[in-house]
């Protein structure tokens, strides 16, 4: 499977902190906001990767991430010279995905929870058509909606709905077959001009082929768009941190654990870091890592 991290748009609503700066690239506590789409993809086992943001803002991603041979992976960068909805990643992204299945995350989303991988690396085994995420929320007047049966086939996809059918928020994490990159290919744009990715689900919903998993207790997911979603992602981000020694989305540590480096090489990605409590961490999970004693 391939990856795709949509790290476009323009952040207006985290302005003046993106007047010059893109939004994925803002810090989230101790890492970079994309460190944490990054880390999902990896969990789901995915090596293969491709960024997406501006034209504007694509060099410092690449000066950030460089070619992602240090953490095991290869990363590989594309321009949206303007925002078109989140399908339209899949349409910039198609020689990328080739043929094979896709993964595609908002570059603003945080995900964590008990068994993640094992929930994603799962979902990925048994694909057949696309796989969405929900969250249960307490006002889902203001998110996409999905209604699901006692299978978690997908009944319904509403946007904002006065009346919503279900409490499930419709995440920004979503997994396709093949077939994605013809059906976004196919779709027009709304009337605000975008290649919305709420009708690519619809597609797949009406051929009985879309299933939704609701993330329930013990998982949180947070999306970063606002200056008050930005700080308390920071802060659970931090609290994990302190409480429990948990680093959420460290992809240097996921790059071990997944096998795509080894402690020598964490090792030394932790002295790059310097006396960076970042880089301290590195070194000592390095230090603990079996192949390490």
């Amino acid at each position: 499977m391939k990856g795709i991290i949509l790290a476009g748009g323009g952040g207006t609503r985290l302005r003046p902190l993106t007047g010059s700066l893109s939004k994925q690239l803002l810090p989230v506590y101790d890492k970079p906001m994309i460190y944490y789409p990054l880390s999902v993809l990896m969990l789901a086992g995915i090596r293969e990767i491709l960024v997406i943001s501006s034209t504007e803002h694509i060099d410092m991603f690449r000066l950030m991430l460089g070619d992602g041979s240090r953490i095991g992976v290869d990363i590989s960068y594309e321009a949206q010279p303007e925002p078109g909805g989140i399908a339209q990643a899949l349409t910039i992204g198609a020689r990328h995905i080739g043929d094979s299945p896709v993964a595609l995350i908002l570059g603003d989303n945080i995900f964590h929870g008990p068994g993640f991988s094992s929930v994603l690396q799962g979902s990925i085994r048994h694909l057949d058509g696309c796989v969405l995420f929900g969250y249960p929320v307490a006002d889902p007047r203001r998110y996409g909606v999905g209604e699901i049966d006692s299978e978690g086939r997908l009944l319904s996809l509403e946007e904002k709905p006065a009346q919503p059918r279900s409490n499930l928020a419709v995440t920004g994490l979503y997994l396709y077959d093949n077939d994605v990159v013809d059906i976004a290919g196919s779709i027009q744009p709304s009337a605000r001009g975008e290649l919305e990715i709420t009708e690519v689900n619809r597609v797949y919903m009406e051929q009985k082929r879309a299933q939704l998993i609701e993330l329930g207790h013990g998982f949180a997911w947070l999306d970063m768009g606002t200056h008050d979603s930005l700080l308390q992602a920071g802060q659970y981000v931090q609290l994990l941190g302190q409480r429990q020694g948990v680093r959420i989305a460290c992809v240097e540590e996921i790059a071990l654990h997944m096998g795509f480096i080894d402690a020598d090489a964490l090792h030394e990605l932790g002295r790059e870091l310097g006396t960076s409590a970042y880089g301290a961490y590195l070194t000592e999970v390095a230090s603990r890592a079996p192949e390490a004693v």
